[in-house]
Formats: C-alpha cells, sequence, structure tokens
C-alpha cells in the first residue's frame, strides 16, 4: 500500500509543478483594432474608451490589455466594456503561445 500512495503523492506533485502560475500584468485596455493604444487612425469615438467599445461591437475586435509593448487578449470580454482605456492591473496566468491571459482578477491600476 505504501508504494500507492508513494505514486498518489508523485502525481500531484508533478500536477501541481505543472500548474501555471499566475501572475500580475499592467497596462491600457484597448482593442485587438487598436492594439497598441493610438486610437488616431480608427477614431471611432470622441474618446479612446468610446473607439475601444465601438472597435469591439462593430468591428469584432477583442479587448486586450496592452502594457506599451504587447497586447494580450483577456478571457473574460464580456466584463471589459467599464475598463475601456483605462490603466488597470490584471492578474491572471499567461498562456505564452497565444499571449492570452485567462483573467481572474481586474482593477484600476494606481
Amino acid at each position: 500500500m505504501k508504494p500507492l500512495i508513494l505514486l498518489v503523492l508523485l502525481a500531484v506533485a508533478a500536477a501541481a509543478a505543472a500548474a501555471p502560475d499566475k501572475q500580475a500584468f499592467t497596462g491600457t485596455i484597448t482593442d485587438s483594432m487598436c492594439g497598441n493604444a493610438d486610437h488616431a487612425p480608427m477614431r471611432m469615438g470622441p474618446t479612446d474608451a468610446e473607439c475601444t467599445v465601438a472597435c469591439v461591437g462593430v468591428h469584432d475586435a477583442d479587448y486586450v490589455l496592452f502594457d506599451g509593448s504587447t497586447a494580450y487578449v483577456l478571457s473574460n470580454q464580456s466584463a471589459l466594456e467599464k475598463f475601456a482605456a483605462q490603466r488597470v492591473t490584471v492578474t491572471g496566468v499567461l498562456d505564452p503561445k497565444t499571449k492570452r491571459i485567462e483573467v481572474e482578477s481586474i482593477t484600476v491600476a494606481k
């Protein structure tokens, strides 16, 4: 019976080691069309926030977090409109291959 317990403990330890770590990312919520937060070319509204919301609603763009160099697609698209054009901190797990963050929480950055 002891070898079975050891095997189970090893499997649990391996799964824990393979689980990706949560990270905090800070940047601006924008959209995948204006990804670098420069809304001048599209200008889908009088403000950056309105442009972001319009690009998502009208052009099927995704909300993204732009950190100054990379745009990350965020998992909870339906909850992001209220953060459009704001500087936020997102906590979640990044898939480096797809540059997608599985969001655990999002708060306005201070």
